[in-house]
Parts: C-alpha cells; structure tokens; sequence
C-alpha cells in the first residue's frame, strides 16, 4: 500500500516557489496572477514583493529610415529595460467546511522601457526629417531650387523672408513718395500694385515652407529618449464551493476589478516620421471575472487548479501629441488631441499542480497560456494618421503576432521543522519575434531558488530568486521595419513573501 502522508507535514515547504516563481516576459505579462493564495487551507494571507532587473541591450539599425531591405548592425542601444516592482497581497478565510472566500490583489500587466545614449531611438530624426523634405518639396520650388534636407530649408526660407522683407520695405517707401509728393501716384502706384501682389503670391508660397521648417527645427532640438510605462492592478474577489463526500472537489468564482495606465513616447530616427509622438492614456477601471474548479487529496499533499481569467474591456480618454499631424493639417494646434480609446486586456488560464513526493519533499507544475496574439493598442490619432501611408486600417501602436504560453516545474524540500528550500525551472515562449521595439524580449529559459522559514507555527517568511536567459528578438515597428537587434540579454528576479496560516 502506498505511504500517505498529510499536507501539513509538507507545510513549510509550501510556497517556497511562489515568491518570484510566474513573474513574464511575454507581451506585458508580469505577475502571473496566481491565485494560489486561495486554495490554502483555513484562513491564510500573505503580502508579496517582486523586483525585476532586466539587462537588455542590442544595436539598432544602420538602415533606419533609408529604406526596408533588411538590417545592418548599427550603434549600441545601452540599456533598455528599466527595473521593475510590484507588490501581491491575498487572503481567504474558510466560512465553514464547505464555503470559502478571499481577496486577491496584483498587478499583472506592466512595462518599464527607456532608451539613452547614443542611437536611432534617441534625439533628433535627421534621416526621417530630411527625407519627409525632399518628399514634401519636390516639384514645389522655383526652377533651379533643390532642398533635400533641413539646413537648405532653413537657408531658402530666411532667404525668402528677407526679400519679402525688402519688397514691403519698397512698397512702404513708394507710399511715403506718394504721401510727400501726390504726382508720383502715377508713376509710383503701379509699381506699389505689383510689388503687393508679388508679396502676396511669395508669402503664399512660403507658408507652408515655414510650418515644414517650424516642424523639421523642432524634431531635430529634440533630445529625449524613447520610453514607455504601463501599469495596472487587479482587485479580485472569490468564493469557492466544495463539493463531494470528501470536499475533494472545488468551484470557485468572482469579480474582477482592473485599473490600467500608461505613457509611451517616441524619439530618433527609428521611428520615421512617427517621432515625437507622445501618448497619456489616463487611468480606466472596468471590471471583469474569474471561474475556476480545483481538486485535492491531502493524504498525499496533491491540489491542482484550473483558473480562467476573462479579457476586461477598458474604455479609456487618450491624450496623443503627434507633430506630424499638426504639420499635414497645416494647423500645429491639430498635432495635439484628447480622444477615447478601447483596450481589451487579454484573457489566462492558469493550471497550478502539487503532489508530495514523500513526507518531507513536494513537486509543483505551473502552465499559463495567453492570447497575446489578440491584444492590440491603437491610439486613435496615430491610427488616423497612418492611414494616409498604410491603407484603410492603419497602424497599431502595439501588438504581437503569437500567443504566450509557460510552463513551470518546481520542487521543495523540508530540511527542518521550521526549513525548506525549493528550486524551480522554467520556459515563457514569448509572443513572438520580431516584437515590438519598446518590448525586445521573446520570452525565457529560467531557473530558481527559494527559502522559507516559520519563524511561528503560524507566521512565516519566504525569500526566492530568479536568473532568466532571455530569447534574442529583432525590434520591428507596427510598419513591419526592424529597427534593432537585441541579443544574449539575462536578468533576475527577487522576492520577499510574509504570510500567516491558520487552521
């Protein structure tokens, strides 16, 4: 007969894996959203903090904003990814044998990218300016002029305003003549009419020239970087229902309340004429739900749960500072509008697995799937714009072309009644390479150590890590453009868990 052996032998051992075991890399995924905190038993809560270091770097494209044909290495990006943290409350209480209920709180989605240095996706567009130039200008300047890039601009536009200046210098010292001496109006007033119309027809001629090199001076005084955050949390309320001879079996269910933020600015020259773009979308909450069944034996410690997580739609006012559309609309006050904008965050499932292997040692399997392929961010007056190069449709700002998946295999070990240590190992698939340039990473290979100690029957403290080797990924724009090469990037996870169980 097989040896049994209860759950509460293995307790110690239990969640020395969860401190910074589901923390991703695919699309915007960062917590996970485990909810194992609920499927504790009797009354549990637990306050975790996570803290992401990413070390991701590459060069970025010689040919940026000449043409498509492919990539050639060019100039170091330095450091992209920006550390990240986030914190992961639970608790749950059970109401009596047959009925629980709990509050989770997460932050699951979220980015920190920053671009610095010396590179296409810092500063001044002077490839994508000079090129919007000539294309602008060509065939709408005097015979004999050519201008292909900013400098001839600003030189032929001051030329042209000193001559408008010096043509109603004239006009004004014809009138003068005339005011003094009331016989030259003959002789002087054809001359004033001609000289009108002829300023009249040259500032005509130099206003658009003016807003283009308003526009091109502009792009190129600029020496920010490319950033992008996005955060979000997650309220999430459960109540579960277990059901059986053995309360073996359990349905569990709630809602979800979701808040979601971010900022995104584009600079240099990888974005083409796409820089300067500024976006603030404002915080959203809306509301979405979770369902989920879960089955244990606590003779042999297993528990294993199936959880699926609902897209949340958000309907959200989008701030968007785009230079380009103030210059085709020959208006600047058009290059800045406030919009509404909706964003569905993706669904999950999740299936969490324990067995105890003997007495003292305890086997985890986490799998998570996203859909990221179905996840999109189109800003509106970007995709307004886009339209006028790329068709009916236009451009997303973000999306990924694959869905994400990860496994996670885990084992514990109790040393001591009080001790236990764990070790994990792990695979995120990404979501898809290329990806996009403020997000260069398709997915990880990881593995883990984690601690946990009960310092009372009842309080413990758990502390774990993370080393992750992140899959090599080109940057593409939404215009399919690689603008960089990012590869052999790593980083690390760390976390800090107190949690307090009792029966």
């Amino acid at each position: 007969m097989r040896a049994t052996f209860h759950l509460k032998t293995l307790a110690v051992a239990i969640a020395t894996l969860s401190v910074a075991s589901m923390s991703n890399a695919a699309g915007l995924d960062r917590s996970g959203q485990d909810i194992t905190a609920f499927l504790q038993d009797g009354t549990y809560a637990e306050a975790v903090y996570t803290y992401i270091d990413a070390d991701v770097s590459g060069y970025d494209n010689q040919r940026v904003a000449t043409d498509d044909a492919g990539y050639v290495q060019g100039r170091s990006t330095g450091e992209v990814a920006e550390s990240y943290d986030f914190f992961r409350y639970g608790v749950k209480t059970d109401i009596n044998d047959t009925f629980s209920v709990g509050i989770l709180y997460d932050e699951p989605f979220g980015a920190a990218a920053a671009y610095n240095g010396d590179n296409n996706f810092v500063g001044s567009p002077t490839a994508a300016i000079d090129g919007l130039i000539a294309s602008q200008l060509n065939g709408k300047l005097p015979p004999g002029v050519t201008i292909t890039n900013a400098e001839e601009l600003n030189d032929f536009v001051q030329d042209s305003q000193q001559e408008l200046a010096a043509g109603r210098d004239r006009v004004r010292q014809a009138e003068a003549a005339i005011a003094s001496n009331p016989a030259l109006e003959p002789i002087l007033r054809p001359q004033i009419v001609a000289g009108q119309v002829e300023i009249a027809a040259g500032e005509a001629r130099l206003a658009p020239l003016q807003g283009l090199n308003g526009y091109a001076a502009n792009q190129l005084a600029n020496t920010e970087g490319t950033k992008v955050e996005v955060r979000s949390e997650n309220i999430t309320a459960i109540m579960g229902m277990k059901l059986g001879a053995n309360k073996n079996f359990q349905i569990y269910g709630g809602p979800v309340a979701q808040r979601v933020q971010a900022d995104v600015k584009l600079r240099g020259s990888a974005y083409g004429l796409a820089t300067g773009y500024t976006s603030h979308i404002s915080p959203d909450q809306d509301y979405g739900w979770l369902a989920g069944v879960a089955y244990s034996k606590p003779e042999i410690a297993l528990k294993a749960a199936l959880t699926y997580r609902s897209e949340i739609d958000h309907s959200m006012d989008i701030t968007e500072t785009y230079p380009l559309a103030g210059l085709l609309a020959g208006n600047p006050a058009a290059a800045t509008q406030t919009n509404n904008m909706e964003i569905s965050t993706p669904k999950s499932v999740n299936f969490d697995f324990q067995t105890g292997i003997n007495p003292t040692t305890l086997a985890t399997a986490k799998v998570r799937w996203v859909p990221w392929g179905d996840f999109s961010i189109v800003p509106p007056l970007y995709n307004e714009v886009s339209k006028r190069s790329y068709g009916p449709d236009g451009l997303a700002l973000v999306d990924y072309s694959d869905d994400q998946w990860q496994v996670e295999l885990g084992m514990a070990k109790r040393l001591a009644p009080a001790l236990a240590v764990s070790g994990t190992i792990g695979w995120d698939s990404g979501s898809g390479d290329p990806t996009t340039s403020l997000g260069p990473i398709d997915g990880y290979y990881s593995v883990g150590l984690g601690a946990k100690y009960n310092v009372t029957p009842e309080w413990a403290v758990s502390a774990g890590g993370k080393y992750l080797w992140f899959g090599d990924a080109k940057g593409q724009l939404p215009t399919q453009q690689i603008v960089g090469d990012f590869q052999d990037n790593d980083g690390y996870i760390v976390g800090v868990k107190l949690s307090c169980q009792g029966k």
